[in-house]
Parts: structure tokens; C-alpha cells; sequence
């Protein structure tokens, strides 16, 4: 799977339903940072990323990659990274947006920590990512 288009094949082939749940975040500097850091992040390397926007969708509500990223234009100027995870519906029933509050905000709290790996990163170009904690 190298692609988030391949991801939401895999996720519609699920014997239970998904909920997506997805965290726009922008790339930048924390107010600390180094000057070697500094130089690396308009290389376009490090930095730090701050969640933005967050939203849940099922599956099926979502066409495409290309699709999300012109709805996700609406919501928020710019992001670089997208964090995804799914949960899974029980009895056939895809579970509902206020049942994905809390996981949204868990995920908030664990992109703003740094734990990240558990997590689905895509970037801009619909692309799976990982990212380096170094």
C-alpha cells in the first residue's frame, strides 16, 4: 500500500464498515528552535507539526483522495500532512460522528506528542509517508 487511494480501497473491503477519522497538520517551527533547525526546516526538513483540522468520515463518503483534498481546501489554506485512522463498525453498522469525538481527540493529543507511528501519515500528493522522529 503506498497511496492513500489504495488505503481507501482496503478500507471499503472491510468486513465491518470504517469510520475514517483524519487530522490535517501543519508543518512549522517551535519558538525554540535552533538555527541549524531553523536552516533544515526551509529545506524542508523537520520541524514540528501542529494539528488543524479534524474530521470524520466514513468510507464511503469519501470519492477519492483527490476529492478530500478540494473539500479539505475549504476548511483549511494549507496542510502538509494528513493523519488517518479508521474504526470499525459493529453488526454492520458504521459507527457515527459523535462516537469518533473522543478517538479525534485522542489522535489530536498524540500528533501534538509526537506519537505518531501508530497513525497513517499521507502528504499533499496522496502519498504514504513515514515520518522521522529523528
Amino acid at each position: 500500500m503506498q497511496t492513500f487511494d489504495e488505503f481507501l480501497a482496503m478500507a471499503r473491503q472491510q468486513p465491518e464498515p470504517q469510520r475514517l477519522l483524519l487530522v490535517f497538520a501543519k508543518a512549522g517551527l517551535e519558538v525554540d528552535a535552533s538555527p541549524a533547525e531553523r536552516a533544515a526546516f526551509e529545506r524542508g526538513e523537520g520541524g514540528a507539526l501542529s494539528p488543524a483540522v479534524c474530521v470524520d468520515r466514513t468510507a464511503q463518503e469519501v470519492a477519492s483522495f483527490g476529492s478530500l483534498l478540494e473539500e479539505s481546501a475549504q476548511a483549511i489554506e494549507h496542510w502538509d500532512i494528513l493523519f488517518v485512522a479508521t474504526m470499525d463498525g459493529r453488526g454492520g453498522h458504521v459507527p457515527n460522528s459523535d462516537e469518533a469525538v473522543q478517538p479525534l481527540r485522542m489522535m489530536v493529543e498524540q500528533i501534538k506528542g509526537g506519537r505518531v507511528s501508530q497513525l497513517l501519515a499521507v502528504d499533499r500528493s496522496g502519498s504514504l509517508v513515514m515520518l522521522d522522529r529523528g
